[in-house]
């Protein structure tokens, strides 16, 4: 099934969400929510971090929705020596016609899986950067524009430091959100090992639900999503209790409550509703939230993270009543 740049009702783009959902948990078994959330982050135009240990699925979840919804899929393996070039393309010498030719890098695709983005030097980092924030490329003093629809998925692990470059907050603030996958369950872990002995092959391969004009389509309902002028302040009200929280050094910037906003219309439309409630906020608080937070340095020994400020603030703000569909 595809879709095209046609509107597209609430109820419509639900479903095409639905069946890209079914899609990806075909090849990633037991990760509901945080595909969920990966999908919603896309739905809402934005990037996504996913930071878990090896062989979690988050390369596998990529490839798996880059197939789902129709998009050109690239994957650029970050190293020490990968080079901004390696990413953007470079101008090469046509002896034919005498002339220098644009080559496309990795980064031109609808979908780049960014992998180990932390094991690569800053300046290779802030070639991506540009690329994430303005949908363009610049090379020689010659400005690309990316496909539209494009998104980054990069995959970082948390538990080796040697060699890596971690990420400047800069570039954090503008993944919309950063998952988790987590260890699968005893059940769940067996489900990966049937499904394996049965396809009798390693690939995993899914079904297109709609392609690069269909989601174009299913994010312009997005921005549709009814956001009530209570359930916006409250998303402020949450970013700005991060900043007085007493474990924080920097809370979350503007683009936080931002991002609550956007991710949580992302969360309302795959749940079936053409408007956000105070529950989606909530849904997509932590993977918003807790990335843009830096905690105190002389807490960096103990238990204090942004996940438990964002806890913390979910507790102490009050969240707004119940909201009637108008």
């Amino acid at each position: 099934m595809t879709t095209s740049d046609a509107t597209l009702t609430a109820a419509e783009a639900t479903a095409v969400a639905q069946q890209v959902l079914t899609q990806a948990g075909r090849a990633v078994v037991g990760k509901q929510r945080p595909l969920s959330l990966v999908l919603a982050a896309i739905l809402a135009k934005g990037h996504v971090l996913i930071e878990d240990f090896p062989g979690l699925g988050k390369t596998l979840a990529a490839r798996t929705f880059a197939q789902a919804l129709g998009l050109e899929f690239s994957r650029a393996q970050f190293t020490p020596d990968l080079l901004p070039a390696d990413l953007t393309g470079s101008y090469i010498y046509d002896q034919r016609i005498s002339e220098f030719s644009f080559r496309r890098g990795p980064l031109f695709a609808g979908l780049l899986l960014a992998d180990e983005i932390n094991r690569t030097p800053p300046k290779t980092q802030a070639a991506l950067l540009e690329a994430m924030q303005e949908g363009q490329v610049t090379v020689e003093g010659e400005t690309h524009p990316l496909p539209v629809p494009f998104h980054v998925l990069a995959t970082a692990n948390p538990v080796e430091y040697e060699g890596t470059y971690p990420l400047p907050e800069a570039q954090l603030d503008r993944f919309l959100l950063r998952v988790a996958f987590g260890y699968p369950t005893a059940q769940e872990e067996y489900d990966v090992v049937a499904r394996r002995l049965e396809r009798q092959r390693e690939e995993v391969s899914v079904e297109a639900v709609t392609d690069a004009a269909g989601l174009r389509a299913v994010q312009a309902a997005v921005e549709r999503i009814q956001v009530d002028e209570s359930v916006g302040r409250y998303c402020v009200a949450l970013a700005d209790a991060t900043r007085g929280h007493q474990d924080v050094l920097i809370g979350a910037s503007p683009r936080g409550s931002l991002g609550l906003v956007l991710a949580a219309r992302g969360w309302a439309l795959i749940r079936g509703r053409d408007y956000v409630i105070p529950e989606d906020v909530k849904a997509v608080a932590s993977s918003v939230l807790a990335h843009r937070i830096t905690v105190k340095p002389e807490l960096w020994m103990t238990r204090a993270s942004g996940a438990r400020v964002v806890e913390a603030v979910l507790a102490s703000v009050p969240a707004p009543g119940a909201l009637e569909h108008r």
